[in-house]
């Protein structure tokens, strides 16, 4: 598995079908098939990411 944003595979598991990447500090979780991607922000709370993660053709 490889990051969406910056391409690494240094990914951890944070929980059933949520990982996390240890380059950039992405979330990434699959829900019904599709990828969420959200950034942690300062105070602990999820930002969403996934209108630059959508796929085009999708």
């Amino acid at each position: 598995m490889k990051c969406p944003n910056c391409q690494s595979s240094d990914i951890g598991r944070i929980g059933e079908q949520q990982y996390y990447c240890w380059n950039c500090f992405i979330e990434m979780s699959f829900l019904d098939g599709q990828m969420h991607v959200r950034e942690i922000e300062e105070d602990g709370s999820l930002s969403s990411l996934d209108d630059l993660f959508l796929d085009e053709n999708g």
